[in-house]
């Protein structure tokens, strides 16, 4: 008689290889589609009819499209799975003058009180 296996104990269908997954159907190419903003009026171009207008800043909602957007699995430029982040950039140079010591007044000879020569 064999015995069933237990939460500790792997069974034979967990040690299994996974098949490998299938690749997603490529996407189709988006559709250049043009229409007027719809708060100043300005000709604008998008994709599959999402907007956004560069002078007023008019944006339409993403359901407003002739596709659904694609899901992240499927957006060919997505790193493979598995696949860290990379790590976040060192601070950049701060906006301002350099370091070092505080602007004053320029090195000379310092005056002081007058003396009895």
């Amino acid at each position: 008689m064999t015995r069933r296996p237990t939460a500790a104990e792997p069974s034979a269908d967990a040690t299994a290889p996974l098949p490998a997954p299938e690749p997603p159907a490529p996407l189709t190419a988006p559709e250049l589609t043009e229409a007027e903003c719809r708060r100043c009026g300005t000709y604008i171009a998008g994709l599959d009819g999402r907007y956004a207008c560069g002078v007023c800043g008019w944006v339409n909602d993403h359901s407003e499209g002739h596709r659904r957007l694609p899901r992240a699995d499927e957006d060919p430029d997505r790193p493979p799975r598995g696949r860290r982040r990379p790590r976040p950039l060192p601070p950049g140079p701060q906006d301002g003058p350099p370091p070092g010591p505080p602007p004053g007044p320029a090195a000379g000879p310092e005056e002081g009180p007058p003396t009895g020569d």
